[in-house]
């Protein structure tokens, strides 16, 4: 038992994910506030193209 609580293999693949998961989640919170002024201003760039 003690030898199954102190393996250590995976740990860093976990910390990876979890760090993946958290700037996945900062990132999509960042689009969903930002994207409606990301989307008016593609828009006027599209108009003033036209």
């Amino acid at each position: 038992m003690k030898r199954f609580l102190m393996n250590e293999e995976g740990q860093g693949m976990v910390e990876y994910g979890l760090i993946l998961a958290l700037v996945a989640v900062v990132v999509i919170g960042a689009l969903t506030l930002l994207g409606g002024g990301i989307n008016d201003i593609f828009g006027k760039v599209t108009d003033e193209l036209n």
